[in-house]
């Protein structure tokens, strides 16, 4: 057995580098902590590699072309197909050709140290790490370990998915070729987006969802609108159906993919995007007392219950498996530990809007290490055409909360904005109202361009800002942001739905 040559200390160890983990780490610097990370694979992780990065490079053409298609005097020079080498070309640019020098150097700028291998937690504030040439090295912690380890794509067992080599969401994301055929199994965000930049790259494209819509965690009129534009795009949707089997024919055969009604399905490729599991595996969590390949449960700080040094920040402890969500909460979480080293420096607990939390204000909701958004204003854009754009609670979310809510919707063709964005110009727009206080606790848009109209409901939400004074944020016009004008009209003359 391989003995550890070194040991040595630092305030913080971080696992997992991230956008979480490099935020974790960003932080407790910056508050004058020293800091280690650990990373087996590309600084930068998943979100940088093979997940939003990619993926949105791959769409954003995909997406620019549908809008000018709907604009008179630009639609005749957009009808022709892709450049899909030039498309390829800029997603491989944004991934920096799957190289991490930038994000290498980004953290040795903030004063990071970056350990190259696998670190797993061997007792209290102790990580082991296993360097690529088999060395080990051991790092401990004097103030907090930070697990950062994210998510993995899922593949469900089935008979023959083995041997068939399915894609997950790395490989639709970093795919070199375009299959002539592709299956997309799984009706969420990645089956949806996948399926839609394929599909316009000139894939023939069948989405397989086991349940009887598109985006189930959305309000319905999302899926349903992205479900349409698939479908004019050449798109096959199959909603309520199961998979039982998959083949593949040799090693780089055609693939079939069997049904639970008897039918079946031929592709090139099967992407599986059915869901995700935490990376923590092989992360030594039963040396203290966690059940291996588990979700990390925390509190609001990120602190993982039943500990006082082990926080678990980002998908691992499965509150949003979202990159800003994460980072968020990595700003939260890098606060708390700088705020209780401080404390345990001073030998007291703290007090005042920079305590430590549960000692203070900054530990209630909305303070400075509450990561109170997981609860009440999740942000979330799916980069389909049209686009869909969310912020806190949906209508049925809302009601199984117990709130006393109303759905106040509108259709975005009516505003006039959306009208000269583009002929045809397709949306919709809802907002939840607590009816008890007047406050937003949820809004929900989908059409061209809304993504970056999210972060005005964003505000509204978080800052609890009563439906009285949105009055007085006047939209300019005329922009499709005027549809905020219009819900608040449906709202007062009670037009809408209840």
């Amino acid at each position: 057995m391989t003995v550890a040559t070194e040991s040595i200390a630092y305030d913080v160890v971080v696992l997992g580098a991230g956008p979480v983990g490099e935020n974790v780490a960003d932080r407790v610097r910056a508050a004058g902590l020293s800091a280690a990370v650990v990373e087996s694979e590309l600084i930068g992780g998943e979100c940088s590699y093979w997940a939003c990065m990619p993926s949105k490079a791959l769409l954003r053409p995909v997406i620019a072309r549908a809008e000018a298609r709907g604009v008179p005097g630009l639609s005749g020079a957009v009808q022709g197909p892709l450049d899909t080498r030039a498309v390829l070309a800029r997603r491989d640019a944004f991934t920096s050709h799957w190289k991490d020098d930038g994000q290498v150097a980004w953290l040795d700028g903030i004063g990071a140290r970056i350990h190259r291998g696998h670190g797993r937690l061997d007792g209290t504030k102790r990580v082991t790490v296993t360097g690529p040439d088999g060395g080990r090295l051991i790092l401990t912690a004097r103030h907090a370990v930070a697990v950062c380890t994210g998510s993995r794509a899922v593949l469900p067992d089935l008979p023959g998915i083995a041997t068939a080599a399915p894609w997950t969401s790395r490989e639709a994301t970093s795919a070199q070729r375009v299959p002539a055929r592709l299956a997309v199994v799984g009706g969420g965000v990645v089956g949806v987006e996948m399926a839609t930049a394929w599909r316009a790259l000139g894939a023939e494209v069948t989405l397989l969802v086991r349940g009887d819509g598109l985006l189930p965690r959305m309000e319905p009129f999302a899926g349903e609108l992205v479900a349409r534009a698939l479908t004019e795009a050449g798109a096959t949707v199959r909603t309520g159906v199961s998979v039982t089997d998959v083949r593949r024919d040799g090693s780089t055969g055609p693939v079939t993919v069997v049904l639970g009604d008897g039918g079946s399905v031929e592709a090139d490729e099967v992407l599986f995007a059915t869901g995700r599991a935490p990376r923590t595996d092989d992360l030594g969590l039963d040396t203290v007392g966690l059940a291996p390949g588990s979700w990390l449960t925390v509190d609001d700080s990120c602190r993982v219950e039943g500990s006082d040094w082990l926080y678990a920040v980002g998908d691992v402890n499965h509150r949003a498996l979202l990159t800003h969500q994460g980072k968020y909460q990595a700003r939260i979480a890098g606060a708390a530990i700088a705020a209780r080293a401080g404390a345990a420096r001073n030998g007291h607990a703290g007090t005042g809007a920079g305590a430590v939390p549960g000692s203070g204000a900054g530990a209630g909701p909305w303070g400075v290490h509450a990561a109170t958004a997981d609860h009440r204003a999740v942000t979330q854009v799916v980069f389909t055409e049209p686009e869909i754009a969310s912020v806190g609670l949906t209508l049925a979310e809302a009601e199984a909360a117990g709130h006393r809510v109303r759905a106040v919707d509108y259709d975005l063709s009516g505003v006039a904005g959306a009208a000269l964005y583009a002929d045809g110009y397709r949306g919709f727009a809802r907002m939840i109202v607590d009816l008890d206080r007047e406050t937003l606790l949820g809004v929900t848009f989908a059409g061209p361009a809304v993504g970056e109209m999210l972060h005005s409901a964003t505000v509204a939400v978080v800052g609890e800002v009563p439906i009285g004074r949105l009055w007085h944020a006047v939209p300019a016009y005329p922009t499709i942001s005027e549809v905020w004008l219009r819900l608040l009209e449906t709202y007062r003359d009670g037009t809408g739905p209840s």
